[in-house]
């Protein structure tokens, strides 16, 4: 086996090893990461002039974008916000086709910048249990129930975490 192979099974195994072991925030995270380094590997592609690792790389972005991020979305519990991010998503994946078509970096480069941002909102909202990465026992109190922020607690509901 080249080594080539042998990496790419290694990753292979780390990446379903990741999505096996990981909560469902996690996974919505695991999700932004992955179409980020999509779009930055069809970046390098353009940038090389290879056209099929440039579609590759594009249609894999778009999959995860349209398949994963949006179709996870539940618009039922999600409300306004999860509209508001289909819409968005929606977006994206039309300035990624243009950018298939046109070998648009600037296109690339906006969608790219808006799933960074997401990225960014959504780890910051990671709940603190799942963010240590470990149980911690919440303290039992009958005076006061547990509660969230409200915008924490609304952007969850738009993928149905809340």
């Amino acid at each position: 086996m080249n080594a080539s192979l042998a990496i790419k099974a290694y990753t292979n195994v780390g990446v379903e090893s990741n999505v096996i072991a990981a909560d469902p925030h996690r996974l919505i995270s695991m999700l932004y990461q992955g179409a980020l380094q999509a779009i930055a590997n069809a970046k390098n592609a353009i940038q090389r002039k290879d056209i099929p690792a440039k579609c590759s790389a594009i249609s894999k972005a778009l999959l995860i974008i349209d398949e994963g991020l949006n179709a996870s979305l539940d618009k039922k519990v999600g409300g306004e916000l999860a509209g508001n991010l289909s819409s968005l998503y929606n977006y994206m994946c039309s300035r990624l086709a243009q950018a298939n078509l046109k070998n648009d970096i600037a296109a690339l480069d906006e969608v790219s910048t808006l799933l960074a941002d997401l990225k960014g909102a959504w780890d910051n909202i990671r709940p603190p249990a799942a963010s240590a990465n470990a149980v911690t026992p919440l303290p039992i109190s009958t005076a006061e129930p547990l509660s969230r922020p409200a915008a924490i607690s609304r952007v969850q509901m738009a993928y149905g975490r809340a």
